[in-house]
């Protein structure tokens, strides 16, 4: 039914002058799309091969390769050979013999690809209308860029196709885990005068992008050592940009892809061998002081850190003449919320009731924390869930880009304070006195305070400063690494 519907697909124009821009990519170089796919459902794996034959220029579209890892039913085997061969696209299958992991299968995809530029998407998408020709511009005007789109979202229960927050980058937490946030600085003011032009994100999703064929390898394609899935998005962003190249989002490329509620596949090996080793090996290759943060608070991959062998993968950091995490913080993502040298990090204590400020475990739109900023007893060993990173612009922020936001002027009988996105605005900028242990709030110089002392779960507020215990907050520091 796909090749049916080819002159009455819809485009997906999200942009009218992402239309104009792109209306042919002659000068392009020509791509191969490597598809991995494992026990997919017929319809969403043809989906994702028509969409990309539907809506890709012929004379950019080098070849098809679908990756099959170790599927075992019956109707992606012979039955999906002879579809293939039916195909108006050069479409090759590639098998292998025992489940691989979409890391070693992407790799033996990229081995026999014979476009200039490679370009990997997960089994469950669909391509736009002019998905393409943005992405193999922008590596058509440098080579070094490794290129993602825009990922929108189709629904797991209806496969309808829905249109995605434009304003977004990717970065990850203090568990290394990928998430979504809003950029801010120059990446945000370059969104706002032309939201057509591609912009830099600190790290890829993984599943979407295309990267020149030449240059992955330069660049060390994949790490080997890495098994299955997980980090190796973040491997790969880490040392694109640290090694001398970027990392892009070119939003006139748009790509639904189906977000399941849990993964479908198995963990050969477990995850402790997989997804938890494969994480430990981001943070002891490429992380440097703080790869002790990283196993400080997460026991898993600590447990396993002493199993990896990372030697190649230093050697090639060391060729490659690669900088360090610090300069990627300070270059790269600026407005990260993991501790530094010039940051307090630790515990913020009130000191009327002797108990901490906390992150709170409510989601917003963006899915991220936020809520009302509370206090719990403190807990006595060190976990995230108190730890908080002061800014010496005089952000107050935590894990997964959440600040301490307050309201710049009174609009109720109480001035409540929240925990939210972290957005660069005024509102969310404090000052901290050691003398008087006082944190004010920028705006209008009001102090955090505890609305009730015996009910200190009800909230935060900002009250006029007066000097009291309630207004006296104690910071805490807590060591991060071992330098």
């Amino acid at each position: 039914m796909f090749e049916e519907e080819k002159k009455e697909l819809p485009l997906y124009n999200f942009h009218y002058r992402c239309t104009h821009l792109f209306r042919e990519c002659k000068d392009c170089p020509k791509t191969s799309i490597i598809i991995v796919f494992h026990n997919e459902a017929w319809s969403t794996l043809l989906r994702t091969v028509w969409s990309v034959i539907n809506r890709s220029p012929m004379e950019n579209l080098e070849e098809i390769i679908l990756v099959d890892d170790a599927s075992q039913r019956e109707y992606l085997k012979k039955p999906l050979d002879d579809y293939v061969k039916t195909l108006p696209v050069s479409t090759k299958i590639l098998r292998t013999n025992k489940r691989v992991g979409l890391i070693q299968a992407r790799l033996r995809g990229a081995a026999i690809a014979t476009g200039e530029v490679l370009t990997f998407l997960d089994a469950h998408c669909e391509c736009t209308r002019g998905w393409l020709e943005p992405l193999l511009t922008v590596i058509r005007d440098d080579r070094t860029a490794v290129v993602c789109p825009i990922i929108d979202i189709i629904n797991d229960q209806t496969f309808a196709y829905i249109k995605s927050f434009e304003l977004h980058w990717g970065a990850f937490n203090w568990n290394l885990q990928f998430r979504w946030y809003t950029p801010g600085g120059s990446q945000l003011v370059k969104r706002q005068i032309d939201p057509t032009l591609p912009f830099n994100t600190p790290a890829m999703a993984g599943g979407l992008f295309s990267i020149d064929r030449k240059y992955f390898y330069e660049m060390g394609s994949y790490d080997e050592g890495m098994t299955i899935w997980g980090g190796e998005n973040l491997e790969m962003s880490f040392r694109i940009w640290m090694c001398g190249g970027k990392v892009q989002i070119a939003p006139c490329s748009r790509v639904g892809h189906i977000f399941r509620k849990a993964s479908p596949y198995t963990f050969p090996g477990g995850i402790k061998k997989t997804l938890y080793a494969n994480l430990a090996r981001v943070a002891l290759v490429w992380m440097d002081e703080w790869t002790d943060f990283y196993f400080r608070f997460n026991e898993a991959p600590n447990a396993i850190k002493h199993e990896q062998n990372i030697s190649s993968r230093l050697q090639l950091k060391k060729e490659l003449k690669c900088k360090s995490f610090e300069w990627y913080l300070e270059n790269v993502w600026p407005e990260h919320f993991f501790p530094t040298r010039n940051r307090f990090f630790g515990h913020i204590r009130n000191v009327a009731v002797d108990w901490c400020l906390v992150k709170p475990d409510t989601k917003g739109i963006s899915n991220q924390p936020v809520g009302l900023a509370t206090l719990e007893p403190c807990i006595k060993r060190n976990v995230t869930l108190e730890m908080f990173v002061m800014t010496k612009e005089g952000f107050v922020m935590t894990d997964d880009s959440i600040c301490l936001d307050a309201p710049e002027t009174k609009s109720g009988p109480v001035a409540k304070v929240r925990i939210m996105a972290c957005n660069g605005a005024e509102r969310q900028r404090w000052s901290y006195n050691n003398s008087t242990k006082e944190l004010r709030h920028v705006t209008n110089q009001k102090c955090l305070d505890v609305s009730d002392s015996s009910k200190s779960s009800e909230g935060l507020i900002i009250e006029d400063c007066n000097g009291e215990e309630s207004q006296k907050w104690i910071l805490e520091p807590v060591p991060w690494n071992n330098y």
